[in-house]
């Protein structure tokens, strides 16, 4: 089967496909959407926060997913004890560092996205991995499959896309899906 492509590059999830590459293809979805928002902007204008309380910019979206992709696939799906990307003192990743740009963050986050892939290539979508006790008592179950890691990805992007969506509108004034 082709891809095929929105006009402005990303990949369009197919009509038709099998659960597992259905998952993927959203996900790979979100992601693409994500780099589009912040593409062809400044260091300042990445920076530039939504809107007042609010602190969150495009570049702490992209450095939150490099955290969030780490923290699922690696410490949940494949219990791996591997620390914050961006340091202990930013584990949710929103926290910006004035030496930090667009490019690392983004090599950063498409690593964590390749080690993730790589985690759960062989993985059976009823492969489960382990929630922390905290998050166990929220979800009812220790255990989370790899299905269930992929829907929340996707529902995690789509969320802050949407933040991103908003952000871009207010930097200059590009809208789009």
């Amino acid at each position: 089967m082709a891809t095929t492509t929105t006009p402005d590059g990303r990949p369009v999830p197919p009509p038709h496909a099998d659960e597992r590459t259905m998952l993927e293809a959203w996900l790979d979805f979100h992601r693409a959407t994500l780099a589009l928002k912040c593409a062809g902007l400044d260091d300042e204008r990445l920076r530039q926060a939504a809107v007042p309380p609010s602190s969150m910019t495009l570049l702490g979206i992209v450095q939150h997913m490099a955290e969030v992709e780490r923290n699922w696939f690696q410490r949940i799906f494949a219990s791996l004890d591997v620390p914050p990307v961006f340091g202990d003192d930013n584990t949710l990743g929103f926290t910006l560092d004035p030496d930090r740009g667009l490019e690392e963050v983004t090599a950063a986050w498409r690593k964590q996205i390749a080690r993730g892939r790589e985690l759960t290539a062989e993985a059976s979508l009823d492969d489960a991995g382990r929630l922390p006790e905290r998050d166990a008592a929220i979800v009812g179950d220790a255990g989370v499959s790899l299905r269930w890691i992929l829907v929340h990805l996707i529902e995690e992007y789509a969320r802050h896309n949407g933040h991103a969506d908003l952000i871009r509108e207010r930097i200059d004034g590009v809208t789009g899906t």
